[in-house]
């Protein structure tokens, strides 16, 4: 029995006390019970609801611009978070998928005239796209009167048709911040195992256990495909062909996209695969990894990695339940590269660029994030307990002349630097990233 079916933790409703873990009372080995025991310990201290490290930059947006866009995928928190927000503000929220709230906005100007001064919270604001002039002149008229900061949160689910909807009316007025599923640093190092398993978003994380967890992911990508596909206008395709494409997306996690491939086993054209991916990528719930390409005269890998971002969605679009048979199935490598690759660009300082490298000989770097003041971080990523880098990661880390190399393995235990790279768990990667991030 494992130790993940066993975690246990209250919904992330309002008013939701402490999480918990329900530990059984007979048929665990002695392994078991301790890993069981550290998810309790650690979960056990959670106060309420996972506090969402965005929170804090959220407030402080809003503290000093008049506005700020939040992006994400449905169903990862967005709601709760602004609801957070508007608690300790003078505030008032509208959701623009209930009529209601619509029907309040028929005539904007009126009813945002008469809120002058407070902080309004629009819940999937990609689905009145005419609001956004609006909301410019409301911004503009706020500021005359005095009221500078903090007068519009907006919310929305598809990332580049909201920046492209908002970038003319709203350039300098509004600063733009992206939730994702909850990553380690919130969770806490011990959950590392269940947060892999289940993925971050919160009602797959918080899951009894995992069973129900599974269906809750199964629950999403049925309702993404059937309703939120197809509500959002985007593509006009059966949705048992997009949850084809998406499983074959899972089965070759973290590998180049082969699009012909990809084509070919759909039975579509490539410029069909390159829809379906970019709508993936438009909803956050597919990453697009670029090659590295400012070496001129390396014969450097140009198709870009693929990448689902939330690995429990990995794990549902394959049917892979638990733990144990994750770690025997052969998406475990890729699945893992994922995760880490999810949670290091999730740690990493605002403006930080992510890409990978490889060349045509050999040379390869999972992960390289080049700063803003342009140093150059080189990231192996590898699923084992043997502190070594391969010599291609060797070559191609000088190759770049990366300032900080660094593999992140599944022990945990540091190792002194060697050859000038620094093996660590994962945790200590993202606290040396937070703590640049907190400069």
């Amino acid at each position: 029995m494992s130790a993940v079916d066993h975690l246990y933790c209250r919904s992330l409703e309002k008013g939701a006390a402490a999480a918990f873990v329900a530990i059984p009372r007979c048929g665990m080995s002695n392994a078991v019970s301790k890993n069981t025991l550290q998810i309790f310990h650690q979960v056990e201290h959670m106060q309420g609801m996972i506090e969402r490290f965005l929170k804090r930059s959220l407030e402080q947006a809003l503290d000093v611009q008049a506005g700020a866009v939040l992006l994400g995928p449905r169903q990862v928190g967005k709601t709760t978070l602004a609801q957070e927000i508007a608690e300790i503000r003078d505030a008032v929220y509208l959701d623009m998928e209930r009529t209601a709230d619509r029907q309040v906005l028929e005539e904007p100007e009126l009813y945002l005239d008469e809120q002058a001064g407070r902080l309004v919270v629009i819940d999937e604001v990609q689905v009145v796209p005419d609001l956004f002039k609006t909301l410019r002149g409301q911004i503009d008229r706020r500021r005359r009167q005095g009221h500078r900061s903090g007068q519009f949160l907006l919310l929305g689910s598809a990332s580049r048709a909201l920046l492209h909807q908002s970038a003319e009316s709203l350039a300098g007025r509004v600063s733009y911040h992206e939730l994702m599923p909850f990553a380690l640093p919130e969770t806490g190092a011990d959950a590392m195992s269940p947060l892999w398993l289940r993925g971050g978003f919160p009602e797959s994380f918080l899951a009894k256990n995992d069973r129900a967890s599974l269906n809750w992911r199964e629950d999403f990508i049925r309702t993404f495909l059937e309703r939120d596909i197809p509500a959002f206008g985007l593509l006009r395709i059966p949705a048992e062909t997009l949850r084809r494409f998406w499983t074959m997306l899972a089965h070759e996690q973290g590998g180049l996209l082969n699009a012909a491939k990809l084509a070919g086993n759909l039975g579509v054209s490539g410029q069909s695969v390159a829809r379906y991916l970019d709508v993936m990528v438009d909803l956050m719930l597919v990453r697009r990894l670029p090659p590295w390409h400012s070496n001129a005269g390396k014969r450097l890998v140009k198709a870009p990695k693929v990448y689902i971002r939330d690995s429990g969605l990995t794990h549902a679009l394959l049917g892979i339940e638990t733990l144990e048979g994750l770690l025997g199935h052969p998406v475990v490598g890729g699945s893992w590269e994922g995760f880490c690759t999810e949670n290091l660009i999730a740690a990493a300082p605002r403006g930080t660029e992510a890409s990978f490298y490889r060349s045509s000989a050999g040379a390869e770097i999972d992960l390289v994030l080049k700063h803003r003041d342009g140093a150059l971080w080189a990231i192996e990523i590898k699923r084992t307990t043997s502190p070594k880098v391969t010599r291609g990661f060797r070559i191609a880390a000088e190759e770049l002349g990366a300032e900080v190399r660094v593999l992140v393995y599944a022990d945990n235990r540091e190792v002194p630097e060697k050859g000038g790279v620094r093996a660590m768990p994962l945790a200590s990667a993202l606290k040396m990233l937070t703590t640049l991030q907190a400069r």
